[in-house]
């Protein structure tokens, strides 16, 4: 998994933009650690295409694959990945509040009057 910020939320971003993987998500986060065959029997899919939606979450991080006996593998959530993108996305959120606050407060200044014309602008089409 990438330590770079914007490069672990882009790994985020990508499994999440995928309904079965949210949908893989939230089996896991509503049952806990679960094969791909126990995902399979909850969603309408295949065991194989579980499995590849699988490898590309356990890719971000957000899933991590837990050997058992008989050679059965569970798989767990891990949240570290989805706070990385909460920090991208909160960060993000920071850098925009201020311009966008700015333009609304210059907004809300032009609502409440006419906006003079400066001296050396003619006042018609025809100056």
């Amino acid at each position: 998994m990438p330590t770079d910020v914007e490069a672990v939320a882009e790994q985020v971003f990508v499994a999440l933009a995928d309904p079965t993987r949210r949908a893989i998500l939230a089996a896991l986060a509503s049952g806990g650690p679960a094969t791909a065959t126990d995902l399979a029997g909850l969603l309408p899919i295949t065991r194989q295409a579980i499995a590849k939606h699988l490898a590309l979450l356990a890719e971000a991080g957000l899933v991590a694959a837990e050997h058992g006996e008989r050679r059965r593998v569970r798989y767990r959530l891990r949240s570290a990945p989805m706070q990385v993108a909460q920090q991208f996305l909160a960060a993000l959120a920071r850098d925009w509040d201020s311009p966008l606050d700015a333009l609304k407060d210059h907004l809300d200044r032009g609502t409440r009057g006419p906006c003079p014309t400066p001296p050396d602008q003619p006042r018609g089409r025809h100056g």
